[in-house]
C-alpha cells in the first residue's frame, strides 16, 4: 500500500510539473494586424495614433477616441478624419491594458510623431513574415483593400484593411523602437 501512494504521488507530482511546462506560451498576432500597421512585431494590442489623439484596438479592430470627454469604440473615426491617412502616418504599439487611461500621458509623450511620415507598413513589406496577413500583395489569401501601397484608405466601417504591425514609442511591448 505505502509503495502504491508512493508511486501516486510521483505520478502526480510529474503531472502536475508537465502541466505547468505546457503552459508556456508565445503570443503572435500578425495575422490579425491591419495593412496600415507598422513592421516589426510579432505582437500587438494597440496602436496610439498621435496626429489623432486616438488608438486602434487590434484583437476587435476598433478605433477609440474621445468624443464629448467619453471614449468611443467604433469600426470607423469620426467624419473630421475620414480623409486621414493610415498608410502615411506614425503609430505607436502600446501592449498594455486600456491605455487610453493613460491619454494625456501618452499625447505628451508621443506628440514628437505626429506628421512623421517615415514608418514602414505591412503593406508595402517585402518580409515573408507578413504574407499570412490578408490583402497583402503577396498574400494567398487576396482581399478587397481601400487605399494601395501609396494611397489613402477611408476609414470607415467598411474598411477591413488588417494586417500585422510594428510600430515606434513601444510601452511594454515586444518589438523595437
Amino acid at each position: 500500500m505505502k509503495k502504491l501512494f508512493v508511486f501516486l504521488m510521483l505520478a502526480i507530482g510529474v503531472t502536475a510539473g508537465s502541466r505547468a511546462l505546457g503552459q508556456v506560451s508565445i503570443n503572435v498576432n500578425i495575422g490579425s494586424q491591419p495593412l496600415w500597421g507598422p513592421v516589426g512585431y510579432d505582437h500587438v494590442d494597440y496602436y496610439y495614433l498621435p496626429d489623432i489623439e486616438s488608438y486602434y484596438y487590434v484583437p476587435t479592430r476598433k478605433f477609440i477616441y474621445l468624443n464629448n470627454g467619453r471614449w468611443i469604440f467604433s469600426s470607423g473615426l469620426p467624419s473630421a478624419y475620414r480623409n486621414y491617412d493610415l498608410y502615411n502616418s506614425y503609430k505607436v504599439v502600446i501592449n498594455s491594458p486600456k491605455p487610453y487611461l493613460k491619454y494625456t500621458e501618452h499625447k505628451v509623450k508621443y506628440s514628437k510623431y505626429k506628421s512623421n511620415r517615415s514608418q514602414a507598413v505591412i503593406l508595402r513589406s517585402s518580409d515573408p513574415k507578413y504574407y499570412i496577413v490578408k490583402g497583402h500583395p503577396k498574400s494567398k489569401a487576396k482581399v478587397g483593400v481601400k487605399g494601395g501601397p501609396s494611397g489613402k484608405v477611408k476609414v470607415n466601417a467598411g474598411n477591413k484593411a488588417h494586417g500585422n504591425g510594428h510600430a515606434g514609442g513601444n510601452d511594454k511591448g515586444r518589438g523595437k523602437h
